[in-house]
């Protein structure tokens, strides 16, 4: 059955990748792969039951398969382990031996089964594979991170306290005076962190297209500017301890802002997230309720967050709710943040459509764009 299966492939690959370049066969061939990827995880954990890497002196399966297999020790590791787990997961055995699912959505299932959730895992299991199967990866990771908080919220409260003790900087100088470091930061830390650096990383690319725009006479390119993405995220890093070093004695700090959505649960599920999509444990907050701006957003039919319907562009407290509800891009091939998407309305304002949330959405400046040029024009005006 192996050699026809080689076979097969050996066939595949010696086709014109142009004609497997359609969408159809592309889904079709990530299919077989995760198909594939099911059967030599599952043969690979009965191996590792048969114990006969132990004649040949490995101390572990993971060891004889990494070896063997010339895989990195840590990728053989997670195959064994994650066959181990698949014995108890029989709804997502069936889903990924079908291709309707990958191992990396197997991985995530796996990852929050342990004896305090095996009861409710074994009820659920299906609940979540169906949410596999429709959800793009990163709504299926966050609704598996809702799901364990509520299986087992203490043991999703103790997770979180554990992420957080493993925080941790380390900058070291070389001979040559170059600075050297590591670091790892929670995920509420760490989001202040990337958003500053992001922010001042953005206003320094902004500088270099200036700069250069100015030197060249047109617009350049990203190879013709002055410094790299990486240099600038240097640079902003720099500026922002700059910035720390000469900010006045008892100056305000910029707060944290965190959204609390009020009578949202009974339409949407448990929320709990950062705005990247991090889903926290409700204890992940409490440290930094003392410096947080809380901000609270009503959607209901009786009490929506409006301004004038015939308002032009979004702004103010519809924009912001458009933005908390939506929270990225709301084209299905897009997950740009609420930061640096706009607000558009769904029925064309030209043609008639409020300014009003339930006729705006986000869109990233790309889709938006795309929309606007796809959109017809409007009819003549016979008057």
């Amino acid at each position: 059955m192996l050699s026809a299966v080689r076979e097969a492939v050996e066939e595949l690959s010696g086709i014109d990748p142009a004609r497997l370049s359609d969408g159809e066969s592309v889904i079709a061939l990530h299919r077989l792969l995760a198909q594939l990827e099911a059967i030599t995880t599952r043969a690979t954990a009965a191996f590792d039951a048969g114990r006969e890497w132990q004649a040949d002196g490995a101390q572990t399966a993971a060891q004889w398969v990494a070896t063997e297999c010339r895989l990195p020790r840590g990728a053989a590791r997670r195959r064994v382990a994650l066959g181990r787990h698949l014995r108890q997961l029989p709804v997502c055995e069936e889903a990924w031996l079908a291709g309707d699912v990958t191992g990396a959505h197997v991985a995530v299932i796996a990852g929050v089964r342990r004896r305090e959730t095996a009861d409710a895992l074994a009820r659920d299991e299906d609940v979540l594979v169906d949410s596999a199967m429709e959800l793009r990866f990163e709504a299926f990771c966050r609704a598996v991170g809702y799901w364990e908080q509520l299986a087992d919220p203490d043991g999703a409260d103790d997770a979180e306290d554990r992420r957080s003790a493993r925080r941790q900087v380390q900058l070291s100088q070389s001979f040559g005076g170059m600075f050297f470091g590591r670091m790892v930061l929670d995920p509420v830390g760490g989001t202040v962190v990337a958003d500053e650096l992001e922010r001042r990383a953005r206003l320094l690319f902004e500088e270099d297209w200036a700069e250069a725009r100015a030197r060249l006479g047109r617009e350049p390119t990203a190879a013709e500017l002055t410094r790299t993405a990486a240099q600038r995220r240097a640079d902003a890093l720099v500026a922002m301890a700059a910035a720390s070093r000469t900010a006045p004695p008892g100056g305000r700090r910029p707060a944290p802002l965190f959204t609390v959505l009020v009578g949202y649960e009974t339409l949407h599920g448990r929320i709990c997230e950062l705005a990247n999509g991090t889903v926290l444990s409700p204890v992940a907050l409490l440290p930094w309720l003392a410096q947080a701006d809380i901000e609270r957003a009503v959607f209901t039919p009786e009490g929506r967050v409006e301004v004038s319907e015939r308002a032009r562009l979004f702004s103010g407290a519809t924009r912001r709710a458009i933005e908390v509800r939506d929270r990225c891009c709301q084209h299905p091939y897009c997950d740009e943040p609420a930061d640096r998407c706009q607000a558009d309305h769904i029925q064309p304002w030209t043609e008639g459509g409020p300014t009003t949330q339930d006729n705006g959405r986000l869109a990233c400046g790309f889709h938006n764009r795309l929309r606007q040029r796809r959109r017809p024009p409007p009819p003549p005006d016979d008057g």
